[in-house]
């Protein structure tokens, strides 16, 4: 009787494809389930309150008016420039991280993280002891070619640059130990150089983790504060950003700070759906 079970089990099998997988109840202990809701209502109420206390009536007036769209503009413009900077110096660095040997490689990949965990602000001022006018770099900027980056818009660059960096240089460096280098070693064995190499083989292949490294640098200069306050000052139409923008408001307007906050907030929400494929898939 049992070996007649198991044929038919069996043939029930072939028929369907396979064994079936039985469904597992997986209960949540309580001890996790109370700190994980608490942790996502932490998350989510301040969104919700923003929401939530928004003046929808005058957004409208409030988004069309000249000092806003000043600094829109200046934002946009600025954080793609920065992102332009963070592609020609961080797509470089990131493949000399992943593809060669040198002394000392562990301590350069510290130094570029840095940034990540380095307080702004203190970004900010270093930027201002190296690049200032009378900084270790900056005065001979000022007394060779009479460039002065300091409170100025390629200031604001700089500063969104030294900060947005390391995302792009991370993500790409991520990318590249992920790529399969037979494919580079094939193309030198055709006579190709290693720049050839990299110019028709890897960057095709890595241009997926170069465009999700470049919108997470684009957002991080975009959302940049405290290194442009310190290094660029805030000056409206030359260095005054949407946060700049927002914490002037925030002590003048509260609606307008409001106003200019759910933009950024759009702008984030828009970045995480662009990237969803890639940080948000589930197994």
């Amino acid at each position: 009787m049992t070996a007649e079970l198991d044929k038919s089990r069996a043939a029930a099998d072939t028929l369907t494809g396979g064994p079936r997988r039985r469904s597992v109840r997986r209960t949540v202990p309580l001890p996790l389930l109370l700190p994980g809701v608490v942790a996502l209502a932490f998350l989510l109420l301040p969104l919700v309150a923003l929401l939530v206390r928004a003046p929808w009536s005058s957004l409208p007036d409030q988004l069309t008016s000249t000092e806003v769209w000043q600094a829109l503009q200046l934002s946009l413009v600025t954080a793609t420039a920065a992102t332009a900077v963070s592609l020609v110096l961080g797509v470089p660095l990131a493949w000399l991280l992943a593809r060669t040997e040198f002394p000392g490689r562990g301590l350069v990949r510290s130094l570029v993280t840095l940034p990540l965990v380095l307080p702004p602000v203190v970004g900010g001022v270093a930027l201002l002891l190296a690049l200032g006018r009378n900084g270790v770099v900056g005065k001979w900027l000022d007394s060779w070619f009479g460039i002065t980056l300091p409170f100025t818009t390629a200031g604001v660059v700089v500063a969104e640059a030294f900060v947005a960096m390391p995302f792009l240089v991370i993500s790409v460096e991520g990318t590249l130990r992920a790529a399969d280098p037979r494919f580079e070693e094939a193309a030198a064995t055709l006579g190709a150089s290693r720049f050839t190499a990299f110019r028709r083989v890897t960057l095709p292949l890595i241009a997926p983790g170069i465009a999700a490294g470049a919108v997470l640098a684009w957002a991080r200069a975009l959302g940049e504060f405290g290194a442009t306050i310190t290094f660029a000052g805030n000056f409206p139409g030359r260095t005054q950003t949407m946060p700049l923008a927002v914490y002037l408001a925030l002590q003048n307007d509260p609606e307008a700070a409001i106003s200019l906050s759910l933009v950024l907030l759009a702008v984030s929400i828009a970045v995480l759906a662009g990237l969803r494929d890639r940080w948000m898939t589930t197994s």
